[in-house]
């Protein structure tokens, strides 16, 4: 999770990119504005699913915090994993009344460290209420991840012990997306990283399990909808953990 804060009458105008987790925007300021492909905006505190197409945040005066759950973590905390493929949700049409009382704690608060502490009591009481995802969900996640999204699905089918159309049906419903489109935006993450530290789109593409220069570049238009070129050089990724590193807990300004 990370804080961030900005006080410039600039206007913040930032594309979101993809990323293999749940992300939350929990609004602390004015308000920031949050576009989606389908046009609709909305200025309240939002879950943005897995591979969401065309999500921006704009403003001015933002104060917010970004938490990123685990698909399979989000499965128990949220509820709604099916749902949350691609797609943006109000908090408090998920939370209900709890996301407006987490909302004015944090409000309240009088330091990051302090709303760090107050976000983590809430995510971890609801995920011991929530239904935790299955095993063989959770492990093929994970595997998924480990390999870079590498792997094929048959042969994760296979260890888990589970048919090819078991595991698409179980992981589709608590993860979001189905396996295959998993693995391919936690391979596409690891690429734009990559690109985001300066590599080349050659070594990018050979390093990340794509045939050739080509595929890269079909694979980051179709979930970021732009060029490599352009997510190499993405502000997102310039307050991700990866492209900075930092605490896991941090406060950006």
């Amino acid at each position: 999770m990370a804080g961030f804060t900005n006080r410039a009458e600039d206007l913040v105008n930032l594309p979101m990119v993809p990323y293999p987790a749940v992300t939350l925007f929990i609004d602390l300021g004015d308000g920031v504005l949050i576009d989606d492909a389908s046009g609709q905006q909305q200025r309240r505190s939002l879950a943005v699913g897995l591979a969401p197409s065309g999500v921006r945040g704009r403003g001015r005066h933002i104060e917010c915090l970004q938490v990123r759950l685990s698909p399979v973590v989000a499965h128990a905390v949220l509820g709604a994993s099916s749902e949350l493929g691609g797609t943006v949700i109000a908090l408090d049409d998920l939370w209900g009344r709890d996301a407006v009382r987490a909302q004015e704690q944090l409000r309240a608060a009088s330091s990051w460290d302090e709303r760090f502490t107050i976000t983590e009591t809430a995510l971890a009481r609801r995920y011991q209420a929530g239904r935790a995802a299955h095993p063989e969900v959770a492990f093929a996640w994970e595997q998924m991840v480990a390999s870079r999204g590498r792997l094929r699905v048959e042969r994760l089918a296979a260890e888990v012990g589970w048919s090819r159309k078991r595991l698409w049906s179980r992981f589709r419903s608590q993860i979001g997306l189905t396996p295959k489109r998993a693995a391919q935006l936690v391979r596409f993450d690891h690429a734009a990283h990559l690109l985001a530290a300066g590599h080349s789109a050659a070594l990018v593409a050979a390093e990340s399990g794509y045939t050739d220069q080509s595929h890269l570049h079909r694979d980051v238009k179709t979930f970021a909808g732009v060029t490599p070129t352009a997510v190499a050089a993405a502000p997102w990724l310039a307050v991700d953990d990866f492209a900075w590193a930092a605490p896991l807990h941090a406060s950006r300004t």
